[in-house]
């Protein structure tokens, strides 16, 4: 099983972006989902995160500008990040609970990592 993130990039203040994270492999189910940032020299910390029925949870920091969804059919997480701001650049993480099938057993991942810088 793995998670693969993509859409990072650079931006503008004021700009936006579209995050994506595929899961793949031997998925029989996936639980939450989310997503981490961490800026150089801080820890890692929560941007946002969406439960298996849809129910969501941001940091106060995201809340009104960026949007957590996921796609069950496509084992995909996204992360739509609208008016961002310079103190929003960071290496950006996938995170997902996963229920690998052939035993059945919950694991947590993390993607690779996606670089997501705001300047001008």
């Amino acid at each position: 099983v793995q998670l693969q993130a993509s859409g990072g990039g650079l931006v503008q203040p004021g700009g936006s972006l579209r995050l994506s994270c595929a899961a793949s492999g031997s998925i029989f189910s996936i639980n939450n989902m989310g997503w981490y940032r961490q800026a150089p020299g801080e820890q890692r910390d929560l941007v946002a995160a969406i439960t298996s029925g849809g129910s969501t949870n941001y940091a106060d920091s995201v809340k009104g500008r960026f949007t957590i969804s996921r796609d069950n059919a496509k084992n995909t997480v996204y992360l739509q990040m609208n008016s961002l701001k310079p103190e929003d650049t960071a290496v950006y993480y996938c995170n997902a609970d996963i229920v690998r099938s052939g035993p059945y057993r919950l694991y947590n991942y993390w993607g690779q990592g996606t670089q997501v810088t705001v300047s001008s």
